[in-house]
């Protein structure tokens, strides 16, 4: 009984977080003051405060997060509304994925033998463009971490979705395609929050870009740590 009560707790904390995180947000509207980064931010805060230890956090958490994999699941129906743009567009998406892909895990096997970033971390951060869900499954195939995946993962959807509206209007993009590509490949399913700001097509690229960006990555992640013998 006690479990119940402390999942339904954590649960309840991180549903009351979000959600006036998110009235902050549509009030403000600047990139900083996103739901997932200041959510994450107060839940952190919190348990700080009250000494409660992540594992306790975990058991509400772990419903929360079982749901991720069916959420990704979901994007299929603004896929559908979109069908006809995508087959339309489909080179410049599947170029745009690629490049997308490629460049998220070499950039990040480069840096880490520039850098002399330890064998476990590497492997750990390869799949950080990719949905979470995907990105664990991922890093321990390649023998890494998947909490520290996770952290990667969290990192790399919350800076993009920050730095995109100063990027697209610096490099002048302006086209949905464009705008859900770069976003969908780079920050996944957070990215992918911030690009339903821009529209429901862009929405949509950005859904698409995640999901192929994740069946690219799981292919690519073991070439990637073969030819950098990471």
């Amino acid at each position: 009984m006690q479990q119940v009560s402390l999942a339904f707790f954590m649960i309840l904390l991180t549903f009351i977080a979000y959600l006036a995180m998110s009235k902050l947000y549509k009030r403000y509207s600047y990139s900083f003051f996103i739901p997932v980064l200041t959510a994450t931010t107060i839940i952190i805060i919190i348990l700080s405060l009250l000494q409660i230890p992540y594992e306790s956090y975990m058991v509400g958490g772990q419903w929360i997060s079982s749901f991720l994999g069916p959420s990704v699941v979901a994007l299929a129906y603004p896929l559908y509304r979109q069908r006809r743009f995508l087959l339309d567009h489909l080179l410049p998406i599947a170029g745009g994925v690629l490049v997308g892909a490629v460049s998220g895990m070499v950039s990040v096997a480069l840096l880490a033998k520039l850098f002399g970033v330890k064998h476990s971390l590497a492997l750990s951060l390869i799949p950080k463009s990719l949905t979470t869900p995907v990105a664990i499954d991922v890093a321990n195939e390649l023998g890494g971490n998947a909490s520290l995946a996770v952290v990667g993962v969290m990192i790399a959807g919350i800076f993009g979705a920050i730095a995109a509206p100063t990027i697209f209007k610096l490099l002048r993009v302006h086209s949905p395609l464009g705008r859900g590509i770069a976003l969908g490949s780079a920050s996944h399913a957070v990215g992918t929050a911030k690009a339903a700001e821009y529209g429901e097509l862009t929405f949509s690229m950005s859904s698409v870009t995640m999901a192929l960006s994740a069946i690219i990555g799981s292919i690519l992640g073991p070439i990637v740590v073969w030819m950098f013998h990471i």
